[in-house]
């Protein structure tokens, strides 16, 4: 089995587990300014999503791709009330701490210390990470948006993980040196910089932070352009 990530810019990810495909955070182009202009709501094939949270540069398209794929989304519990409120029929609701095991592997939904209102008001629960452990052994940290928490030693003293999409963005999330701290705190062997340059409140030097990681922690960083994959 093999793992293949490819970055789509922002937060969002396509991941291929073996001929499973996944979607994490749809923040697609047109809405997405970093997103490859291929890659639409249209065009995604997914069998499950992941929704970290509700904001909508991590929800613009999730209804759209649901309703076009008919993917499993797996989200909190709020989220899934108001997809399911909007006729997506196929919800996976979860809660912090809780896991699940799908065709891909076992996904864990984890602490992540940020808010999560959905775009039209409604209340979007409590913002989650997810940590997978695919099926060929492979763990992977999506930590969505969030601050540096202690809880994230957790992850580390269960083993650490093989790969963590880390934010780095800073004034909504964390930023740079509180992401160099969180990848040691998860133990992880290569951290992914995401949640930057979307926008001029989170402008952020990937290769910086990558160098950071690398002088400070002995962690490989790896810095992804839109629409470039990442095996495993």
């Amino acid at each position: 089995m093999t793992v293949k990530l490819t970055y789509l810019g922002h937060s969002t990810f396509t991941v291929d587990a073996d001929g499973v495909k996944l979607i994490i955070d749809p923040f697609l182009s047109p809405n997405n300014p970093l997103a490859p202009n291929a890659v639409t709501a249209d065009s995604v094939k997914a069998d499950f999503m992941v929704l970290t949270h509700g904001h909508g540069d991590h929800t613009a398209d999730a209804v759209a791709v649901a309703k076009k794929t008919g993917c499993t989304v797996i989200c909190n519990f709020e989220i899934g009330n108001w997809l399911m409120a909007k006729g997506v029929e196929n919800v996976h609701q979860m809660n912090t701490g809780g896991g699940f095991d799908f065709s891909f592997g076992r996904l864990k939904w984890t602490v992540a210390l940020h808010s999560s209102q959905l775009p039209d008001g409604s209340d979007g629960g409590n913002p989650g990470g997810v940590l997978i452990h695919f099926n060929d052994g492979t763990d992977v940290y999506f930590a969505g948006d969030t601050a540096l928490t202690y809880d994230m030693r957790l992850i580390g003293e269960s083993g650490g993980v093989d790969l963590a999409a880390l934010p780095i963005g800073d004034n909504f999330t964390m930023g740079p040196e509180d992401a160099v701290l969180a990848a040691q705190f998860v133990k992880a062997k290569r951290v992914i910089p995401i949640h930057y340059n979307t926008f001029p409140p989170i402008k952020q030097d990937a290769h910086a932070f990558v160098q950071s990681l690398q002088d400070e922690a002995d962690i490989e960083g790896i810095v992804l352009a839109p629409g470039e994959t990442y095996e495993l």
